[in-house]
């Protein structure tokens, strides 16, 4: 995603729908549903055409940020909530659920450099490949975390 943004002060921010979609190669379609789960609320003209300030710009570029990071548009909704009870809550979760994802991302990454060093033309007659997906064959996990036990 491009993200260029030439603002020198909020007076000189007033965009469309179309130009912040544009400024952020978004669909417009993606902005009005933003708006109507609540996570945009943009003004409108006398002729109640949307518009948006500098402070939606940046709003939409944290809800990007966000969405690239993996974060729901309900958990997003929560983050953007000055009130939000439970902000911390989803916070946590949302660090763990990284934490996690990291930890596969590693296990990814272990799997694709051996299967680089691997001799193995088919990586699934490897005998380390196939003891790391015996889970699998077995049926004993639902496959969300296929290498749960690295020891490359």
């Amino acid at each position: 995603m491009c993200l260029h943004v030439d603002m020198k002060s909020s007076a000189d921010v007033d965009l469309s729908v179309g130009e912040l979609a544009t400024r952020f190669g978004l669909a417009t379609h993606v902005l009005r549903h933003w708006e109507d789960v609540g996570l945009l609320a943009p003004a409108r003209d006398s002729g109640g055409r949307r518009r948006y300030g500098r402070d939606d710009v940046y709003r939409v570029a944290v809800i990007l940020r966000s969405k690239a990071a993996g974060m729901t548009l309900d958990q997003i909704l929560v983050l953007l909530d000055a009130e939000a009870w439970d902000r911390h809550r989803v916070l946590e979760e949302h660090v763990a659920d990284l934490d996690r994802r990291m930890q596969e991302m590693q296990r990814s990454r272990e799997m694709t450099e051996h299967a680089l060093r691997c001799r193995a033309h088919d990586i699934a007659t490897c005998p380390r490949f196939r003891d790391h997906v015996e889970d699998l064959v077995a049926g004993t996990t639902d496959g969300s975390s296929l290498w749960s036990t690295p020891s490359w």
